[in-house]
């Protein structure tokens, strides 16, 4: 049963999660497999936890997709992106509802073998709703313009803008003749007022007592007569007010070190004695007092994170809210009585209930400003409780569970799913793959200024040089001044923890430097050949800090990391940041894409946390950086020390932000 028009739709496919497909369509003319699009729609998407925005291109193909929590199903229907569809979302919304209500006792019968031995007959219920929907919006045609004499403006006439205008005129008169009448009354209203007074005056004048009454005379009076049995002393009158007392001098202050003589306070002399104070040691080998060598051999230690003992306390505090909401929710209705509530509390917690948008709105709300709260960008904190929503909508609780207990256990499962890894990160496999091919391992750092490049690249230098690997560092920061000495101050000391002695006598770290004012993208270029034929493994290349919005420093990154074709790209940015850490990643994965002269461009690879030591449980940069890029958190800085880096661990992360 073939319908017209069909062919605007390329494919409708309902599959389970588990990636069983239960029923699909193809539209006429189309030879190429959905399972391209769909596999794009679950990688980027579904399993990375993005789905608040119903919506997914691929290449020319829009898809716009539903999910069914109940069921554990999805529905995803593809056209072409240049055709605008107004009925797609209605007809995925009637295709689910009447694939639901049909398939209703197979649905309910889980399991994959289940699934299989079922057939899916929908074809012709499928091409009906697509008709409807398509005559719908047929229907709903734009409506044509107006023409001049079916307007209202036509049917107005010369004399009524006339009267209107006269009309305006007599509430301008109107209004000026009440402002005069306020005006007189006014000025009536203050005359009698000044009469009054008058008359008030002339009174107290005539009764000689200065307008006081008959209790403050027989007061006077008796003050008088008391002072003039006491000797004459003048009676104190009470209507005027004390004087007010004079402010009391500043005190001195007295100090702790106060009356001591100044040769007691003169420590000059002691400086050159072996005393305590005295420091008569090599500065190089005090400098990094809390490094162990040979402490960092192997992969990274993850970052650590102590739970209080006062989250339980707070998530029952959370549960016995949210049981509230949900009682009042279900007492829709219903009479006011003690067992009325207790059935109304106990419908929201048992097993029977659906979860709707409704009933999650409150907890979504909290959580969001949570969120927010611990760093997260607003933006991300909105789409990742949306996608939450989309998730839980439809599903059923457990028994005995809350709705607050259930989202924010939906929303630490996707927030540990957007920090895991996408990909392998193993660095040193692949410094070893390298080796073996005999070329260096290329790291480029780029971000913003003052984020902690330069210190963290020696930090990983140390890392590398702990597992046994030589590291050329190239300084193509040639911009900012003291960037190649603070460089060579980082080589000096890394040579001193590794000295060349117990490494055959070569060192385990350079520094490949040009100067000031030359071109990065050229000394990158031929520290990555020196670094070739004199035998290095790792080649570090340090970049200036820039500003997303300076045009032309990231036309320059640009450039170096299309000549230089890195093999990982690194971001460097400070967990100290907020909402500015979406803008600056868009940008600089912008600026790459834009500068780039291939097809697929060359974007960051990883990031680089700096600086996680300042910010206790406000680790929500993490999130941020993660869920636009969709690329790894490699690093983690904690401290200032060469020895303080560490990986990500995403359930101590999470566990830090999900802590009220």
């Amino acid at each position: 049963m073939q319908v017209e028009n069909t062919e605007m739709l390329d494919f409708f496919a309902i599959f389970s999660k588990g990636g069983i497909v239960l029923w699909c369509f193809q539209g006429a003319g189309v030879t190429e497999s959905f399972g391209g699009p769909v596999n794009a729609l679950i990688r980027s998407v579904i399993l990375q936890e993005r789905s608040g925005n119903n919506s997914f291109t691929h290449n020319a193909l829009s898809l716009k997709y539903k999910l069914d929590n109940e069921f554990e199903l999805v529905f995803v229907v593809g056209f072409q992106k240049i055709l605008t569809l107004t009925y797609v979302d209605k007809f995925i919304d009637d295709v689910q509802l009447h694939f639901r209500d049909r398939y209703k006792n197979e649905l309910e019968q889980r399991g994959a073998l289940k699934f299989l031995l079922n057939n899916f007959e929908f074809g012709d219920d499928f091409h009906i709703l697509l008709r409807e929907a398509e005559g719908s919006s047929k229907a709903k045609a734009p409506v044509s313009m107006r023409t001049f004499n079916e307007s209202q403006k036509s049917q107005k006439t010369v004399k009524s803008m006339i009267e209107t205008k006269d009309g305006d005129k007599s509430k301008e008169q109107v209004g000026k003749k009440s402002k005069n009448a306020k005006k007189e009354g006014e000025k009536s209203g203050g005359d009698q007022a000044k009469a009054a007074a008058q008359t008030a005056s002339k009174k107290a004048v005539e009764t000689g007592n200065g307008g006081l009454t008959q209790e403050e005379i027989i007061e006077r009076n008796r003050a008088k007569f008391f002072s003039k049995q006491l000797g004459g002393a003048k009676p104190e009158k009470s209507s005027k007010s004390p004087k007010p007392q004079k402010p009391k001098g500043k005190m001195n202050r007295v100090w702790d070190m106060g009356g001591k003589r100044i040769a007691e306070l003169d420590y000059s002399g002691t400086n050159g004695d072996n005393s305590s104070d005295a420091q008569n040691q090599d500065p190089d080998a005090t400098a990094e007092p809390l490094i162990q060598v040979d402490s960092m051999k192997g992969d990274l230690r993850g970052v650590d994170y102590e739970s209080s003992d006062d989250d339980d306390d707070e998530d029952e505090e959370v549960q016995e809210e949210d049981r509230v909401v949900v009682a009042n929710t279900n007492k829709k209705g219903g009479k006011k009585g003690g067992f009325g509530g207790m059935f109304g509390m106990l419908k929201g917690l048992v097993g029977s209930k659906n979860l709707t948008q409704e009933d999650m709105e409150p907890v979504l709300d909290k959580m969001r400003d949570h969120l927010i709260a611990k760093n997260v960008a607003a933006e991300i904190a909105s789409q990742l409780c949306n996608s939450v929503a989309k998730k839980l909508e439809g599903k059923v609780m457990g028994t005995f569970t809350t709705v607050a207990s259930t989202v924010k256990q939906a929303l630490q499962d996707s927030l540990v799913q957007i920090l895991q890894p996408k990909r392998r990160v193993d660095i040193l496999r692949d410094v070893l793959e390298a080796r073996s091919q005999r070329k260096p391992f290329v790291i480029t750092f780029c971000g913003v200024n003052g984020v902690g490049k330069s210190t963290n690249l020696a930090k990983i230098s140390y890392w590398l040089i702990e597992n046994g690997f030589t590291v050329l560092i190239a300084a193509c920061d040639t911009f900012r001044a003291g960037a190649v000495e603070q460089l060579r101050t980082h080589q000096r000391r890394l040579n001193s923890l590794h000295p060349p002695e117990k490494h055959g006598g070569q060192p385990t770290v350079q520094l490949f430097e040009k100067g000031y004012g030359k071109d990065a993208a050229g000394i990158a270029m031929e520290a990555i050949a020196f670094a070739r034929n004199q035998g290095f493994d790792v080649v570090l290349i340090d970049t200036a800090g820039r500003m997303q919005d300076n045009a032309p420093l990231m036309t320059a990154l640009a450039k170096l990391i299309a000549v230089n074709t890195p093999d990982l790209v690194l971001f460097v940015g400070e967990a100290l940041v907020g909402n500015e850490a979406v803008d600056q990643l868009v940008k600089f994965n912008q600026a790459l894409a834009d500068h780039s002269k291939t097809d697929k461009p060359r974007l960051i690879d990883g990031i680089v946390l700096t600086k996680f030591d300042t910010i206790d449980d406000k680790v929500g940069a993490a999130i941020s950086m993660t869920y636009i890029t969709g690329q790894p958190i490699v690093f983690v800085g904690t401290g200032q020390t060469y020895s303080d880096l560490r990986s990500l661990n995403a359930r101590a992360v999470v566990s830090a932000l999900m802590k009220a």
